[in-house]
């Protein structure tokens, strides 16, 4: 490469570096090729979805098991909690059929 090039690629790396960013190389299937590239898109930006979306993929890779009592937690939350609501199932024999 020529110096022109050699000190373009240097400056550019220099940017990315003042915004916190680094360039790196990554092996991985074909297939997922836009899926990394859209994640690595993602994490660069620096939004509290971009927050969320690190805490779920270091959540996952890490392999930390999910939290026991999520649903009872979730179903608490519900906004029917306290509604006094008739859920008994009215039992019928059905119809008679000749076989």
């Amino acid at each position: 490469m020529s110096s022109s090039q050699t000190r373009a690629i240097q400056n550019y790396r220099a940017r990315l570096s003042d915004r916190g960013l680094a360039r790196f190389e990554v092996l991985g299937r074909d297939a997922d090729r836009d899926l990394i590239r859209l994640l690595a898109r993602r994490l660069a930006e620096n939004s509290p979805e971009s927050a969320r979306l690190r805490a779920a993929v270091n959540e996952t890779i890490n392999g930390e098991p999910p939290q026991k009592g999520g649903i009872l937690a979730a179903l608490r939350r519900s906004p029917l909690v306290g509604a006094d609501l008739d859920i008994a199932r009215h039992r019928e024999e059905g119809r008679e059929i000749d076989l």
